[in-house]
């Protein structure tokens, strides 16, 4: 069996409820009323096991029954054990027996998490203990035990519970930690990508340019174009580009079209799936467009996710240009 502090405890319960049921029948005189003596430490020895044990597996909260149980066995313990002797012998060890396991009682309920039944368990005894020796003799006999016993039972409860809380806490900030680094990490994959297909794409270029110290022919100084572009596409667009997005870009520069692109983290916080939508519905709209000049920008907002503007050749720097495509991306 797997050594936790939930059998230790539940052990430690069961080993003292046996040393106070040996406590109650070791006479040094017969009581009067033996049978009342047995009875009461049969009713202990079944309500100790019955709230040590019963759904422990389960929770540690006591079931709200085994709680009522509890509480009676604590007004009849007392009452049984002192009708069962002789006046003369109350104050005997093993007549106040029933002080202590009353006490285990109570305890037994504050560490299952019933500590309301608990303290009115305790205050039970102090009651019957009060009413049959006297509460001097009481608390000299064993009462004051059990009190400090509850007091250390109810700190142990809350110090217990309060690191259990700590503990959760814990574990979601090593949680978080652990999803933002994999985050950063997917992130700088995607960033090293990026870079890779950019010097990919720009690399000949920029050979070309550093051979040739500038002097490009027409068809050099396209194809440098379209490569300056594809940089700088990779490093504004962002999560917005995939393959097919890159090549109906190309393809609108190739016919002449101006292709600007921002990602100012429209897609952040989105389901993978969702982003391979949107880019796909983003390759769509551009494969389409023959517009002279195409704004890609994907903005933070809660509701579109990606806006394409297209725009007319005429007066490219004006604000008065015409629009001729606007299409919003939803998230």
């Amino acid at each position: 069996m797997k050594l936790t502090v939930r059998t230790v405890a539940t052990g430690l319960a069961l080993i003292f409820s046996l040393y106070f049921a040996a406590r109650a029948v070791w006479w040094t005189t017969i009581p009067a009323r033996p049978v009342l003596v047995l009875l009461s430490v049969l009713t202990f020895l079944a309500t100790i096991a019955t709230i040590s044990l019963v759904g422990s597996a389960a929770e540690v909260r006591m079931p709200a029954w085994a709680a009522v149980i509890a509480l009676l066995a604590a007004a009849a313990i007392p009452e049984l054990t002192n009708l069962g002797l002789s006046p003369e012998t109350l104050r005997a060890p093993y007549a106040t027996w029933y002080i202590g396991s009353v006490g285990l009682i109570g305890v037994v309920c504050v560490v299952r998490r019933r500590p309301t039944i608990g303290w009115i368990v305790l205050a039970v005894l102090t009651l019957s203990a009060a009413g049959w020796i006297g509460l001097p003799d009481a608390l000299g006999l064993g009462l004051v035990g059990s009190i400090v016993w509850m007091v250390i039972a109810q700190l142990l409860v809350g110090f217990w519970g309060r690191a259990v809380r700590d503990t959760d806490r814990l574990a979601l900030v090593q949680q978080d930690a652990s999803a933002w680094h994999a985050t950063q990490a997917v992130r700088q994959r995607e960033r090293r990508e990026r870079v890779q297909y950019a010097l990919h794409a720009a690399g000949p270029s920029l050979s070309r340019v550093i051979e040739t110290r500038g002097n490009l022919s027409a068809e050099e100084r396209r194809v440098a174009h379209l490569a300056e572009g594809r940089l700088r596409d990779e490093m504004r667009g962002g999560e917005l580009l995939n393959d097919r997005a890159r090549e109906t870009i190309a393809i609108a520069r190739a016919r002449g079209a101006a292709v600007t692109v921002f990602d100012d983290g429209g897609l952040a916080g989105l389901d993978e799936a969702v982003k391979v939508r949107v880019r796909e519905e983003l390759a769509d709209v551009l494969a389409e467009a023959t517009s002279a000049r195409l704004i890609i920008r994907a903005p933070k907002d809660e509701r579109v996710a990606v806006t394409v503007v297209g725009r007319s050749a005429a007066g490219q720097s004006s604000d008065d240009d015409s629009v001729e495509l606007w299409h919003e991306i939803p998230r």
